[in-house]
């Protein structure tokens, strides 16, 4: 997630510099230095989510409902941009009470004894036009491991509110193993209930701080 702006100085038709050279074009652009800030995710316009192959044959989906983030972006050196992350565990909704409340039980996220799981970045690259990578720290369970997101960038805008706002949308895969999450059941025609796999979705947008007096 370095900076993000869909305007662009002239385009020469090469994507494949080297990511400074990258950096150093977007710098030019006086709209880049206009994002610079402080931004705060807004949960009421985004969405925290997830997909897990359930036996073996399809998706189930899910969402955190509670969560608050920040995001700094930085126009004169977009590799400093950041992002943290907080969601709550006991905000899970995949739209079963019964389900949910397993998955909040310490076969699974064990909300009780780990009620939060965060996300720190530690790097952030442009990739190529509006794709973007983002590298942090995921803990969850009480465990710390690199996780990797990918992004698109969507626009920024002011709204009807007069609030500055940008917005992505992004990726992530992770096995669910590596955080310590291992609960599975056998199916009698083969494979396990749960798959290892997870699919980590962000639909975000963010609201720019209001310079200080």
């Amino acid at each position: 997630m370095a900076l993000f702006h869909r305007k662009r100085t002239a385009d020469t038709g090469d994507n494949t510099a080297p990511a400074t050279a990258s950096a150093a074009v977007l710098d030019a652009d006086p709209a880049l230095a206009a994002l610079t800030g402080d931004y705060t995710i807004d949960p009421a316009h985004s969405s925290i989510g997830f997909t897990v192959r359930h036996a073996m044959v399809t998706n189930v989906r899910g969402a955190f409902a509670e969560y608050e983030g920040t995001l700094h972006l930085d126009g004169a050196d977009p590799s400093s941009s950041t992002a943290s992350l907080d969601v709550k565990i006991a905000g899970i909704d995949t739209g079963i009470a019964d389900r949910d409340g397993h998955l909040r039980s310490a076969d699974f996220f064990d909300a009780e004894s780990f009620p939060l799981m965060t996300f720190r970045s530690t790097a952030a690259e442009r990739v190529s036009g509006d794709r973007y990578r983002i590298t942090g720290d995921l803990t969850l369970r009480d465990v710390t491991k690199p996780l990797t997101i990918d992004l698109e960038f969507h626009g920024s805008a002011t709204d009807v509110y007069g609030a500055e706002r940008v917005g992505f949308e992004g990726s992530a895969e992770i096995l669910r193993s590596d955080w310590g999450l291992t609960w599975n059941a056998a199916l009698e025609t083969g494979g396990v209930m749960v798959s290892d796999k997870i699919k980590l979705l962000f639909d975000i947008s963010a609201v720019k701080a209001a310079p200080q007096a």
